[in-house]
């Protein structure tokens, strides 16, 4: 992971990276096929918004987080699928 190299992440980074884990470690629970399709979203949704979504624009990045944050919520439901 090299977090001796580069510069420390700031809180709202801390929080964009701990929410992407998080949908990973719930796509896990998800069958083979779901979590394909899970993983592959969530990735394309977080590079999007990487490259569309200005980093000073912290309101909208705080309101992504509080969005994903309740599909994960409702993802980590084991009636859930996809």
């Amino acid at each position: 992971m090299g977090s001796s190299r580069g510069q420390k992440l700031s809180g709202i980074q801390k929080q964009v990276l701990s929410l992407y884990r998080g949908f990973l470690r719930a796509a896990r629970s998800k069958s083979h096929d779901e979590r394909r399709n899970i993983e592959s979203v969530v990735s394309q949704e977080f590079r999007r918004n990487a490259k569309d979504v200005d980093r000073k624009n912290f309101l909208y990045i705080e309101y992504l987080l509080r969005r994903g944050n309740k599909q994960l919520d409702q993802l980590r439901n084991p009636g859930t699928t996809g």
